[in-house]
């Protein structure tokens, strides 16, 4: 018996006739609306909240995740009811019958399930209270749960996988993102926005410091993207409060001392959030587009800003009359070119309800000759530096068309020549260099007292290596470091005292074609199977948990993929749908290159 068209009419019936909300429980809401009615809320499901820890999770789905209610309209076989394998117009294509099947491997749909936090872990660094609350964690299929990873939820356009229950995973076209998004299927899209409208009202307070995985807002009100609150509040309004939500509710209630109120009461949705806003008005275009500043392997564009009823969410930039990269700025490097060559570029405006502008004027650039990509990109001698002083201070100059700070040095030492020399500070440049960074070379020396040590590099903020100095003069390079665009360099003395002189600064251009030479097989390093099964993909080799971060690119240089600590859990790689091509897998201790078929 599946659901039936009868069964939803009565489901508002079902919510009093099921719901077994604590007298008073909702006290102090009457009345209010928006910020100030989702923040009593907050308050609400906050107060009584127990975290069970995440391996409680396990026992909860005995009770809250269980196909047993007759009028759900679905099979009351009492197995597990996952949203990702549930069949509302036929036979499950596969079931799991509770305590078993628990993951464990999967190869396949099937094998095992697993819990599926709907708003990803990695979003807030898998941090308890939300990491195990029952509220937004539902037992899913292993290799569906996998497949959506952590993409926000959206309206696929084409999928690239389509479960045996049809939830998708493709193209955005929920409008105002392009980027990938999973979609469930109909019977449970309202399942999943309220499931997030609760987490995003559960943890309000603490979201500016979660990351927005692409779905969430920075600020406690309202508290996720446009684009993703408009796309829930339909979901919502198709997809009403079933029977089977308020059963959950119930349960979940009993186990973890906490509600979601969106279940409870339906309606607190349009008094909070109110209707997604229609907006039907295109950006003018992008005008004043003009490419500059070429290397062999990039060049840096800039235009003058769009306008928009609304305001604009972002710039798509074309290459050649194919999409490059969005942006929300309005400059950019193009990275990955070849050298000696001309392209043609324009840029077109879209807001965030999709809508788009036409394009900008066409801009042409032509990169250097130059030697091939990868190679030299950047120097700095300190020849300019301030004048010869002894004293600790804040020095400024600018070498090879590039501004530098340096903190708390010294201008009066030599090592080949003028040096810079940092005490307790730092070395930056202040102008961004182009053309990104594969690799940095520094001249170092300690001078006067002190003891050998190292400086530490970080590229954009990230900490990519370190420099070693002892009295001796010495030349060092930090390879594979592999950042594209624009560049900052902040080269730190982390140890007090010392006084250290740098000289001789360079670095090379990054390039996915450079570093894919450099194939990990001569490291240790291998990746299978190569070509790619199943958007799997495999590494060996020694120390993989201490690999900070890995880079995937394709063939143009477009960043595809970035996976913090990849190898943290297990040594795969989920490729999230790659589609067939040829690309690179770049990490800090390796980088190779891999096909998709």
């Amino acid at each position: 018996m599946k659901r039936t068209l009868f069964s939803l009419l009565m489901s508002f019936a079902f919510i009093n006739a099921f719901a077994q909300i604590p007298a008073g429980y909702y006290d102090g809401t009457a009345g209010l609306t928006g910020s100030t009615l989702k923040t009593k809320l907050k308050q609400i499901i906050t107060n009584g909240h127990v975290d069970n820890g995440y391996g409680g999770l396990w026992g909860a789905y005995q009770t809250t995740d269980r196909d047993n209610i007759a009028q759900s309209g679905y099979e009351n076989d009492n197995t597990i009811l996952d949203i990702y394998s549930e069949n509302p117009n036929g036979t499950d294509p596969y079931t799991y019958n509770y305590p078993t099947g628990q993951c464990g491997n999967y190869s396949g749909e099937g094998d095992c399930y697993n819990r599926e936090h709907i708003v990803p872990q990695s979003l807030f660094n898998e941090a308890p209270p939300m990491v195990s609350d029952i509220h937004f964690i539902r037992p899913t299929d292993g290799k569906v749960n996998g497949i959506r990873s952590n993409y926000p939820f959206g309206k696929v356009g084409t999928a690239s996988y389509t479960s045996q229950n049809g939830s998708k995973l493709g193209n955005s076209v929920s409008p105002g993102y392009s980027g990938t998004v999973f979609e469930p299927i109909d019977a449970f899209k309202g399942d999943v926005a309220r499931m997030i409208l609760y987490f995003v009202t559960r943890y309000e307070s603490q979201l500016s410091g979660f990351t927005t995985g692409n779905m969430l807002g920075g600020s406690a009100f309202p508290g996720l993207q446009t684009w993703e609150l408009n796309q829930l509040l339909a979901w919502h309004a198709a997809d009403p409060v079933s029977a089977t939500e308020i059963k959950r509710n119930d349960k979940s209630y009993t186990y973890q001392g906490n509600r979601n109120p969106y279940i409870d009461h339906p309606e607190y949705v349009n008094q909070i959030w109110g209707t997604p806003i229609v907006d039907t008005q295109a950006p003018t275009a992008p005008t004043n587009l003009a490419a500059s500043n070429p290397t062999s392997n990039t060049i840096s564009l800039s235009w003058t800003a769009s306008t928009d009823n609304i305001g604009v969410a972002a710039y798509d930039i074309y290459k050649d009359g194919t999409f490059y990269a969005a942006v929300t700025g309005t400059t950019a490097t193009v990275s990955g070119l070849n050298p000696s060559t001309t392209y043609n570029f324009y840029v077109i405006a879209k807001d965030a309800a999709g809508n788009t502008s036409t394009a900008s004027n066409t801009a042409s650039g032509t990169t250097l000759a130059g030697g091939q990509p990868g190679g030299s990109c950047g120097t700095e001698d300190f020849s300019n530096i301030p004048a010869n002083s002894s004293g600790y201070s804040i020095r400024t100059w600018t070498g090879n068309n590039i501004s530098w700070t340096a903190t708390d040095a010294r201008t009066d030492q030599t090592v080949n020549g003028k040096a810079i020399t940092i005490q307790n500070g730092y070395l930056t440049n202040t102008t961004t260099a182009t053309g990104g960074i594969q690799s940095l070379t520094a001249t170092t020396q300690l001078k006067f007292s002190g003891s050998s040590n190292s400086l530490n590099v970080e590229i954009n903020g990230t900490l990519v290596g370190t420099i070693p100095y002892s009295s001796t003069i010495g030349t060092f390079t930090i390879n594979n470091i592999n950042v594209s665009g624009n560049v900052v360099i902040k080269i730190t003395n982390p140890v007090s005292g010392n006084r250290v002189a740098i000289d001789d600064l360079s670095w090379t251009c990054y390039s996915t074609l450079g570093t894919a030479e450099n194939s990990g097989n001569k490291e240790g390093f291998t990746v299978y199977p190569n070509p790619v099964k199943n958007n799997e993909l495999f590494v060996k080799g020694e120390n993989l948990n201490t690999i900070s971060k890995a880079q995937i690119f394709d063939f143009s240089g477009k960043l595809i993929q970035i996976i913090e600590n990849p190898f943290k859990n297990s040594n795969k790689i989920n490729l999230k749908g790659l589609t067939k091509g040829n690309y690179i897998l770049a990490t800090d201790s390796f980088s190779t290159k891999f096909v998709v078929e």
